[in-house]
């Protein structure tokens, strides 16, 4: 008995020296094509040092009330494109690249101190931070997918600061991944982030069906498009900073704290949502206190790109009188 427990001990120990050692020594061909972010930024791209990270964003437009544009998951200011010259005749509009997209700075492990900037709580605090930059009091918060979230938090711990809400298709049910402790440890080891971002550059493969699916009519999204969703991954490190957004993901339970949202929310949705399904939109009109609910036919997952005229329409509809 004893023979055999020494045995499964030095089994254990040899699969552990595997699992330690092998991930190191595994060939890391570097990324190629990549430049500082300023060589990508549009003419109108600026950048601001907001806790540490040199965020990317674009301001255009005056007007009450002030709009800040938050972008979802893979995504940048890019998405915005349709709709923040119109709503820039009326508004402040601010659009911002949420650390991890886009050309935002990725911080790599040890450049940061607390918690990650891609985490969630971050961003919110980094919304607010921008704003305080900009001289913007309050503002309506417009949030797609995952954007929605950040919205929403922004909302939850700044209530002074946020206006009322615009909610496009926003993950606030399924959004986050929320790892068991020991596989979020794992994912954190220096072992698994040498490698990890080694499989989150395969985003080059399946990112277009991914962008597909996110449409209604997947014709629309045209060459120019797609090298304007792609055109971030050239950045420096996007692969590294898309592996720590993985890392920070977690539930935030947000659909437990609806009731807190006191400020005006427009709910808009496409009725062929595939990533976040209509039907997620609708509950959540009925569940904020003071919402109300657009619905785009012949929509998917970002009106704002494939729906704009009518996103505009039910956008200002809302926004006057704010």
């Amino acid at each position: 008995m004893k023979r055999l427990l020494r045995a499964l001990l030095i089994l254990l120990g040899m699969l552990l020296v595997v699992a330690l050692v092998v991930p190191l020594l595994i060939p890391i061909p570097p990324l190629e094509g990549t430049v500082p972010v300023e060589r990508l930024a549009d003419p109108d791209g600026r950048f601001a040092d907001l806790n540490g990270v040199k965020v990317h964003y674009k301001m255009a437009g005056e007007g009450q009330p002030a709009v800040v544009l938050l972008h979802g998951f893979a995504a940048s200011v890019f998405s915005w494109r349709e709709v923040m010259e119109p709503l820039a005749e009326s508004h402040t509009v601010v659009a911002f690249d949420r650390p991890g997209f886009g050309l935002t700075e990725r911080p790599l492990p040890g450049e940061w101190q607390g918690q990650s900037p891609y985490g969630s709580e971050v961003q919110a605090d980094l919304t607010v931070a921008l704003m305080d930059k900009l001289g913007i009091d309050r503002a309506v918060l417009i949030g797609n997918s995952a954007g929605g979230m950040v919205a929403v938090l922004t909302a939850l711990r700044y209530p002074e600061r946020v206006q009322a809400l615009v909610l496009v298709d926003s993950a606030i049910y399924r959004g986050g991944m929320q790892f068991p402790g020991v596989v979020r440890w794992l994912l954190s080891t220096p072992q698994a982030r040498r490698v990890g971002p080694l499989f989150v550059r395969s985003i080059r493969n399946w990112g277009l069906e991914f962008g597909r699916s996110a449409w209604h009519d997947p014709s629309k999204i045209t060459d120019e498009i797609w090298a304007g969703y792609t055109k971030p991954l050239q950045a420096e490190n996007w692969d590294k900073g898309l592996y720590e957004v993985t890392l920070a993901s977690r539930s935030l339970g947000l659909d437990k704290q609806l009731d807190e949202i006191r400020v005006p929310v427009l709910v808009i949705t496409g009725d062929d949502d595939q990533i976040v399904p209509t039907e997620q939109s609708i509950r959540l009109a009925g569940e904020l206190p003071n919402a109300e609910l657009a619905v785009a036919p012949n929509c998917g997952h970002v009106p704002h790109e494939e729906c704009p005229g009518f996103f505009l329409t039910a956008v200002n509809g809302f926004l006057m009188g704010k």
